[in-house]
């Protein structure tokens, strides 16, 4: 289920939900009930509060072949461990 970034058009109250693929009705906002919405780009989180996840994440990444926006000298290292 992703989490979507709304903001109301009717009150300008900007708030996020999940959204499921077998929801049928659109949401609606928390704060007036209105169902005029428009979608927001949701922002990417700067700041990895547990580095080791992130290790581990590029680690996986590296067996994977996925490390194309990682410098040479650091997907090594991460095929090595």
């Amino acid at each position: 289920m992703p989490l979507r970034a709304f903001q109301c058009k009717a009150c300008q109250n900007d708030f996020e939900t999940l959204v499921r693929s077998t929801d049928t009705e659109a949401p609606t906002c928390p704060a007036c009930g209105s169902a005029d919405l428009a979608q927001q780009v949701s922002k990417i989180c700067v700041d990895i509060k547990y580095p080791a996840i992130a290790r581990s994440w590029r680690a996986q990444a590296a067996r994977e072949g996925h490390m194309v926006n990682v410098d040479k000298k650091e997907a090594r290292e991460f095929k090595k461990g």
